[in-house]
């Protein structure tokens, strides 16, 4: 099963009301394991950086001025996702930032069904605790001290790894799967052995032992031991 992690950064976040993406990054799964394929991209938004958001990414207009637009890297951006689950922290905002840069150089739009959010599943699986990635890391005790900044690629490592224990951890079928079968009702082999019974083994008690006994079942009114 593939699926792919993605996250992006932006100038702000209203992409309907001229914000734009000034990064992409790409994890690839293949059964819920990275595979080393990744894609990242830093973008020219066009427009200038807004003080706030500059300060949650790092990524100033000087530096963006001379990287690519998104019309020069959207056909390699689609043919790595392909037709894989994407897998968002907050799919909304993510997606909803893809499809306005789609819609500005007329390509059709991702559909939110695709998108697997994360967010969701943390707040169904924790309802009232923290759901923010950092507060995920802390849960799951996944290292995010690299994370000193939003950064795309970054982040979508760290989720890609906080996903893995949203569904169950690392061993999701218990590591049951004999070599001569598998785990969804295929033929298993049973080994059997042959073991060697022990005799039984006695304890003797000794005579303080014994002695003690007597004095604490003295301590009792009609005691069964006496019947």
């Amino acid at each position: 099963m593939r699926e792919i992690v993605l996250d992006t950064e932006t100038t702000g976040i209203y992409p309907l009301k001229g914000d734009r993406i000034v990064e992409i990054g790409c994890v690839e799964l293949e059964n819920h394991l990275p595979t080393g394929r990744e894609f990242h991209k830093y973008l020219n938004p066009e427009r200038d950086m807004p003080e706030e958001a500059f300060k949650v990414h790092g990524l100033s207009e000087e530096f963006l001025s001379d990287k690519p637009l998104f019309m020069e890297v959207v056909g390699e951006f689609i043919e790595f996702i392909g037709d894989a689950k994407l897998v968002i922290h907050n799919a909304p905002f993510d997606m909803g930032f893809i499809n306005a840069e789609m819609s500005r150089i007329k390509m059709p739009s991702l559909p939110m069904t695709r998108a697997v959010d994360t967010l969701v599943m943390a707040r169904t699986r924790f309802p009232g605790a923290p759901a923010s990635l950092d507060a995920l890391c802390r849960r799951f005790g996944v290292d995010n001290s690299a994370r000193t900044d939003h950064g795309a690629l970054l982040d979508s490592k760290i989720l890609a790894e906080v996903y893995l224990h949203l569904i169950g951890g690392r061993q999701p079928d218990l590591g049951l799967a004999h070599a001569g079968g598998n785990s969804r009702g295929g033929s298993t082999r049973s080994v059997t052995r042959d073991r060697t019974a022990r005799p039984p083994r006695s304890f003797p008690l000794t005579e303080a032992e014994l002695e003690a006994h007597a004095k604490f079942i003295a301590t009792l009114k009609n005691p069964l031991w006496n019947s």
